[in-house]
Parts: structure tokens; sequence; C-alpha cells
């Protein structure tokens, strides 16, 4: 297994393949680098070389009881990067990933990369508060905190319902996705996975979006169940400079796994775009 020892000790497990111009994918919570096998195989076989982490107390990578926190994410994110000495990067985060991107431009900079992309993902703030009316309420993640401490299993189960927007009126449910969703989830720990919930959802990303200096795509479904666009992407899209903002409509959180060849396509033509 491939994996980089962080200064904690940590071990952060990794894919790296193909050659070529390198694109670094940070999951979403509470998934696994195997989230973006759509984009993994797509990429590599246009020429690009590959790169997708297990966040720590997730999938392959080391299940610490501290640790769990978003400048920690940011940092072991920027451990792989400097590993691999990756030059001209596309670094491209799904929800909580996207923030792990917003975090890791924050305290590192952009000096290894070309470009981000940010989909679906909790900056600027998810948190509801009187500065942002637009948010989530924090009783929803209290509520999400219950069900990972209590029958995670069948949370996660559940769950991948709105993720994907299956429970929507008409919509064609994949088994097989929902069942890949259960399996990655299970695999993070429950320390993880409880403690993740209150960086992605109390987090403000706000000034690592204003150090955003190369382009950016912002990209979002309008149905997104998990990630409303009107708290996330359509502000995050106004902090960053000269961002790109793209709006799926009709799509869900996950519409990287619901709507791979159409998101794919978009997200190469992003990536060539001089």
């Amino acid at each position: 297994m491939s994996t980089v020892q962080t200064k904690d000790g940590t071990n952060i497990y990794y894919r790296d393949w193909g050659e070529g111009q390198p694109i670094v994918f940070s999951h979403g919570w509470p998934l696994m680098g195997d989230a973006w096998e759509a984009q993994l195989l797509f990429f590599g076989q246009k020429g690009y070389r590959v790169i997708a982490h297990d966040r720590r107390g997730h999938g392959h990578s080391d299940q610490t009881w501290l640790g769990n926190d978003m400048d920690t994410y940011a940092d072991d994110l920027a451990a792989v990067m400097d590993k691999l000495d990756l030059k001209n990067a596309i670094l491209v985060g799904h929800s909580t990933g996207g923030g792990e991107v917003a975090r890791y431009i924050g305290r590192h900079g952009t000096k290894r990369l070309s470009k981000a992309v940010l989909l679906g993902a909790v900056p600027p703030i998810m948190l509801k508060s009187s500065t942002n009316p637009e948010g989530t309420a924090l009783e929803v993640f209290d509520g999400l905190r219950k069900g990972v401490a209590g029958d995670r299993s069948q949370f996660f189960e559940d769950l991948s319902m709105p993720f994907y927007g299956f429970n929507k009126p008409g919509a064609k449910i994949s088994q097989g996705i929902r069942d890949s969703f259960w399996l990655q989830g299970m695999m993070s720990s429950i320390k993880a996975s409880y403690d993740c919930i209150k960086q992605f959802s109390e987090t403000d990303f706000t000034e690592d979006l204003k150090h955003f200096d190369i382009p950016a795509l912002v990209a979002a479904g309008d149905a997104d169940q998990i990630v409303p666009i009107g708290a996330a992407a359509l502000k995050s899209a106004k902090l960053i400079k000269d961002a790109t903002l793209k709006v799926y409509p009709g799509q869900p959180h996950g519409l990287a796994q619901t709507i791979p060849d159409q998101f794919n396509a978009d997200l190469l033509a992003f990536i060539q775009k001089k």
C-alpha cells in the first residue's frame, strides 16, 4: 500500500495512478478515495496522473483518535503533495473535501497548483447563524451525530438516499451506488466520522477562499440536499476571485457518481481551458 507518514506519525493511504499532469482528488464525508473511481479511471485514461488519498480515520488510512480537524486534514493533504513533489497540480474537492482543499490553500498556498475545483463543497460555512441565515440549523448536525453514535450502519444506509437524490419522485435508484456509499462509510472509524461533522459544519473557510489566486471552478447541483447551494457554492463563487460557477439543474450532492459522464466532461473542459 502507498502511504505517507505525517508529522504526528499517522499513515495516510493514497492511490497514485498514471502519468502526466497530476489531478488530486479529495473525498467527501464519510467516504474515501474510491468515491472518485469514475473520475480516476476517466482522467487516467485521458493521460493524467490521478491521485486520491483517504482522509485520516477513513478508508485505508490510520484510524486516529486525535487530529480529526480541518487544519490537520489540510496538513495531511500537504504531506501527500510534498512527498510526491507535485507541480502544476489540479486540486479537486467534494463536500468536506472541498473544505479540505480550501484550507490547504489557506495554509499552504498555491505553489504546487495550477487550478482548483470545489464540487458540492462546504465552504464558506454551513452552519446557520445570524450572519449566515441561509445556512443549516445546528439541530440537523446534531441529528447526524446522533445517527453516527447510534446505529451507524443503518444511518449510512438511510443517508445514501438524499445524498444521491434517490428520494426524489421518479428517481432511478442505483442499489450499487447505495451499497458503495454504505461500505465506504463503514470503513471510517466511528470517532473520525463523528468528529468530522463538527469540522464540515462549523469551520469558516471565508478567509481561505480569499487566498485563491489560481483559476477555480465552483460546481454544485441545485437539488443538493446535503450542502444546499444557496449557503455554499453561490457564496463561494463570489468570494473566490474570478471563479467559474457551474450549476447542475436538478442534480444531487453526489452528482460525480450519478452523472459521471457529464461531470467528467465539464471537469476536463475546465482543466484544458487556457
